[in-house]
Parts: structure tokens; C-alpha cells; sequence
């Protein structure tokens, strides 16, 4: 039995991860593979309910350490629940987030990008995906989606100010440039279809 794939889809808010996940997906599946769409925080049944706990309630809900040890929580949970289990037997996993949306939210501010990866070790054993596809997209477009999107109902880390969003993106941008080997960014600009295309010429190299 081959062993499956694991891919995750980073950005930030409004870069189009989830309509964009749904569309691989869908193509993946078209060409004989048993594709795994989830999402963090979730993906199980602990880490949704750790969900639940991260995106409501009042911006001070959490302090920086609190919200960090939850999100690694969550995703120690999802990959051993979810996404192992489905690597092994065969099947693609495709997640909206994984661990590098917790080094750009959670790794700048209170605590640094090594806290991060060290309660991932502690966590997850250090799991990274195949292949991180960045979608890419100028602030002022990731903006108007995300309004478009969510109106004036952000949950509580989306709900944050310019400077935090910006702050995510440079991060975000600062990995793929770090980590070439994993990292690929995608220019997520234009219509939906064009941007799927972009996808799935950067996966061609692991497709069977």
C-alpha cells in the first residue's frame, strides 16, 4: 500500500484556504485519490471541541501562553486521530492551517517561533506536512474577501487589528523563504479556478 500525502494550505484571513481546499480536493479525488479534507483548530473530536474554546468568547479570553498550549493540544489530538490513520492506509489529508499558522499567530508576540516548534515536539512529535502550499495575496484583497466573508461576525483571532494581520503575513512570507524545501507560495490573486491550477502544478512532483 503507498503511503498517502499530507498537504497543508496556509495564509491569512481572506486568502481563500478553504474555498481552495474543497477545489483540490475535489480534483485529487478526480484522478483516483482518497482525499482527507480537515481543518485547524479541529479535525477531531477533541480538537473541535478545543475549537470551540479558541474562537469564541472576548478577545482576553486566553493569555498568549494559555491560547498556544490549547492550540497544540488541539492538533496533537488531530494527528493522531485523524490524520495519521489516513496517511497510513493510503489517502491524501488536506488541512486548512496546521502548525505554521501557530508560529505566525502564536510565535511573535509573548512567545517566540522555537516555543512554538518546541510544544510541537512535545505534542506532535515534530509531524510536518509533505508539502505547505502559501496562498499568497496582497492586504488590500485578503481584506476585501475576508469582509465579504465574515461582514462585521470575526471570530476572536480573525476579529484582530491591521498591524496583527500584517504582522501574520510577513511571517508567513518569512517561511516560505526559510523553508523551501516544504514551503511553496502561491500568488492566490485572481479568479478561483486559475488559483486551483496553481495548486495543483505545485503538487505535480508528489503525484503518483
Amino acid at each position: 500500500m503507498t503511503h498517502g500525502r499530507f498537504i497543508s494550505l496556509e495564509g491569512g484571513e481572506g486568502a481563500g484556504k478553504s474555498t481552495q481546499l474543497r477545489a483540490l480536493a475535489t480534483a485529487l479525488r478526480a484522478r483516483g485519490l482518497e482525499v482527507v479534507e480537515t481543518r485547524e483548530p479541529g479535525g477531531s473530536e477533541g480538537a473541535e471541541a478545543i475549537r470551540a474554546l479558541l474562537l469564541t468568547g472576548g478577545a482576553d479570553r486566553w493569555s498568549p501562553r494559555a491560547e498556544a498550549l490549547l492550540f497544540a493540544a488541539a492538533r496533537a489530538d488531530h494527528v493522531e486521530k485523524t490524520i495519521r490513520p489516513a496517511l497510513d492506509r493510503g489517502a491524501w489529508v488536506l488541512s486548512d492551517r496546521f502548525l505554521d499558522s501557530s508560529r505566525a499567530y502564536q510565535g511573535m508576540g509573548d512567545l517566540t517561533d522555537a516555543d512554538i516548534l518546541a510544544l510541537h515536539r512535545i505534542g506532535s512529535g515534530g509531524f510536518l506536512p509533505d508539502r505547505t502550499l502559501f496562498l499568497a495575496l496582497s492586504e488590500a484583497e485578503a481584506a476585501a474577501r475576508a469582509r465579504s466573508r465574515d461582514g462585521d461576525a470575526s471570530d476572536r483571532i480573525g476579529g484582530r487589528d491591521r498591524s496583527f494581520h500584517l504582522a501574520v503575513a510577513r511571517a508567513f512570507t518569512r517561511f516560505a523563504e526559510e523553508e523551501p524545501a516544504r514551503f511553496l507560495a502561491i500568488d492566490a490573486s485572481g479568479d478561483a479556478e486559475v488559483v486551483t491550477a496553481r495548486l495543483l502544478h505545485g503538487l505535480q512532483d508528489l503525484l503518483p
